[in-house]
């Protein structure tokens, strides 16, 4: 019998509650994998036969259309979490908000401001998963891969990976490399988290930007900052039922961000100061929530059954009912508003599959 023969296949699958908007038509196969071997079997296979092939891990960045997937859906279910002192090795297919509390549990620092954070560990290098001042390639070694090119597995160093803001070589390359392992280094600081890097957190603790608190102090404050924000799964909350932040903080160039506060000011007067951050050499990063709020979209805008988030205007959701077409109409207006107000273009952070914005 044959790796793949062993695992579970279904035909004319449903892919909604696979993800965390449950949005999405049906797949005309789905194989879940629990091994490494099975994964590249899956892979091996879509690949000598030209069918087009969907990988899925928890789901939480993934907008799938109406009219589902013509080709394997693969769902990596694989488990696996080992500790060698500060080094850390998660299979793709574990929970990522399950792995971060076990580093915390272990005493660890580097992960915990990533508490709460849907969706599996394979997917964490692939958009350089962050929040709260962390982002995973600070804390990533090695990226163990199937590249789906060469045919073979390929270990990848944190330089390889060409992280940045929200991108990675994997999110580059998204027909080539199928993620299998991560490998992480993380800290040992007798059981203080790393240095607070995000104001807001810093606050909640009340602490300096740059203080190590207590790991469980930490992560317990984050997903309590996430919760309030509608951004910790929860079945009975629809302002759960989504992919967290729809769309990625814009980056600016310095003309661009001049013409932007030139923008802000016709708008807003002239002493209305957007968000601004460092973003490499002449660049700035702003605030896409905030540019949503500013441009008229408030927490819980729409009538429809997709509407902004009552808690977080970054997040797109599902009231129960909605359709993929109506997120997208949604998200779509969300854009349209934002750059007839201030000139600046959206971009969504969830990979779209059969749709577009």
């Amino acid at each position: 019998m044959s790796t793949l023969e062993r695992v579970q296949q279904l035909k004319d699958a449903p892919l909604a509650p696979l993800t965390t908007f449950r949005l999405g038509g049906p797949a005309t196969r789905l194989v879940t994998a629990t091994t490494d071997d099975e994964v590249i079997a899956a892979v091996r296979e879509a690949d000598a036969s030209g069918t087009p092939l969907l990988v899925i891990g928890g789901g939480s960045n993934l907008v799938i259309g109406d009219k589902g997937f013509e080709g394997t859906a693969l769902h990596i279910a694989t488990k696996g979490f080992s500790l060698d002192g500060t080094r850390l090795e998660l299979a793709a297919g574990e929970v990522w908000t399950d792995a971060v509390a076990r580093t915390v549990e272990a005493g660890l620092a580097g992960v915990e401001c990533l508490a709460g954070i849907p969706g599996s560990a394979g997917a964490t290098p692939i958009q350089n998963v962050g929040a709260y001042g962390q982002d995973v390639s600070a804390t990533i070694r090695e990226v163990v891969a199937y590249d789906r090119r060469a045919e073979e597995t390929v270990t990848l160093t944190n330089a390889e990976c060409a992280f940045s803001y929200r991108h990675s070589l994997f999110k580059e390359h998204p027909e080539r490399y199928v993620v299998l392992r991560v490998r992480f280094g993380l800290e040992d600081a007798d059981g203080l988290s790393a240095p607070l890097a995000y104001p807001e957190t810093a606050r909640a603790l009340g602490v300096e930007a740059g203080d190590r608190v207590p790991l469980a102090r930490a992560r317990e404050t984050v997903l309590k900052l996430r919760a309030g924000k509608g951004m910790v799964l929860d079945p009975e909350d629809h302002d759960t039922w989504s992919a967290g932040s729809f769309f990625t903080n814009p980056i600016l160039t310095a003309g661009e961000h001049e013409t932007f506060l030139t923008r802000v000011a016709e708008r807003l007067g002239p002493d209305v100061a957007p968000p601004a951050y460092p973003a490499g050499e002449g660049l700035t990063k702003t605030s896409a929530a905030w540019l949503i709020d500013r441009a008229g979209f408030a927490k819980g805008y729409g009538s429809g059954p997709a509407r902004i988030s009552t808690k977080h205007t970054l997040a797109l959701t599902n009231r129960g009912e909605a359709t993929t077409e109506d997120l997208l109409a949604l998200a779509r207006e969300v854009v349209a508003g934002v750059h007839a107000a201030f000139g600046v273009t959206l971009v969504n952070e969830p990979v779209t599959v059969g749709v577009e914005l």
